[in-house]
């Protein structure tokens, strides 16, 4: 008996196995319209389909009258194995499903903190509403340990960042970055300071002598912007030796010195300060997602599917290059 094609007929429903429990008979022993209507056939191809269920069973499986049909002791055997077939077949399509990192699961993110603030907040509420299903969890990094986390398993993803100037950072070989935003570093002043006044691009031929809040010049990722600003003749006023732009902001707002930081840092700054572009637009930060090429999942496609269109969005609105 032809049991493969039983089975496959059950289980991807082109004859229901309640099918019969739902079925009154017609004249010499075809299935009724309304049947036929309730289970998507007409009548003929429905008394067919059961025919060929019964030849495959080689035994009766419904017993026809003139008030309807009913299951005959194999018909019912046959349905209850169906059933759990079929239970089966929806329970794998759910793990397949939660497999994919969009109806379960987990993303992990690591992010640095001004992407963690202003960026990650809006893309990550996005993300929720259309997969409410995948857990999520976020981890702080500063650049570069973002990309050592993803390369480690950490994390799924992490937003990094690189600076130009600057000597090339490695990259581990497992590892890939997709850059989603560019943007330039700018000048902040205290409110009211004479080179914070205009609009115009500053040259940085203009900051010599002014005093200059130094940001982290023995970073990796501040090294060489540093080194340029004192070629400029800028003057170290005051060192802040780790990355905190905060901080940073809130001394220049109190009038400490000047110094040079990230666009989206000048924008977003909780103390107030003045904001002047630089000539030329040379210095700048790149923003990246770092991703495992090997080991991409759905989820994390998504997420970065995401990210491309909201930074993409956000450079083309203030000018920035994606």
């Amino acid at each position: 008996m032809a049991w493969p094609a039983l089975s496959n007929a059950l289980a991807w429903g082109h004859v229901r196995p309640d099918s019969a429990r739902r079925a009154r008979g017609g004249r010499g022993g075809r299935l009724d319209h309304p049947a036929a209507d309730r289970l998507g056939y007409t009548p003929p191809a429905l008394s067919q389909q059961l025919a060929k269920l019964e030849r495959e069973a080689g035994t009766a499986l419904l017993v026809r009258h003139h008030r309807g049909a009913r299951l005959t002791e194999a018909g019912e055997v046959l349905v209850a194995h169906a059933r759990r077939v079929l239970d089966e077949l929806e329970r794998a399509r759910h793990e397949l499903a939660r497999l994919t990192g969009l109806t379960g699961g987990a993303l992990r993110l690591g992010t640095f903190p001004t992407a963690g603030v202003h960026l990650l907040p809006p893309a990550l509420s996005a993300f929720r509403r259309a997969h409410p299903d995948v857990r999520l969890s976020v981890a702080d990094y500063d650049p570069p340990s973002g990309v050592a986390a993803v390369a480690a398993g950490e994390v799924d993803l992490a937003l990094t960042h690189t600076y130009h100037p600057a000597e090339p950072v490695p990259v581990p070989a497992a590892v890939r970055l997709e850059p989603v935003l560019v943007e330039e570093l700018v000048l902040v002043t205290a409110p009211g300071h004479a080179l914070g006044s205009a609009s115009s691009r500053l040259p940085l031929a203009e900051l010599a002598g002014q005093p200059l809040i130094s940001m982290a010049p023995h970073h990796p990722a501040r090294r060489e912007i540093e080194a340029l600003l004192a070629e400029a003749g800028a003057t170290p006023a005051l060192l802040v030796p780790t990355p905190g732009y905060a901080v940073v902001c809130a001394l220049v707002s109190a009038g400490l010195g000047v110094a040079v930081v990230p666009e989206m840092v000048a924008r977003t700054a909780t103390t107030p300060v003045g904001v002047r572009p630089l000539e030329d637009g040379r210095l700048r930060r790149t923003i990246s997602v770092a991703y495992r090429a090997e080991e991409t999942s759905p989820a994390a496609d998504a997420f970065r599917a995401l990210l491309r269109g909201a930074f993409g969005r956000a450079a083309q609105a203030s000018g920035h290059r994606p």
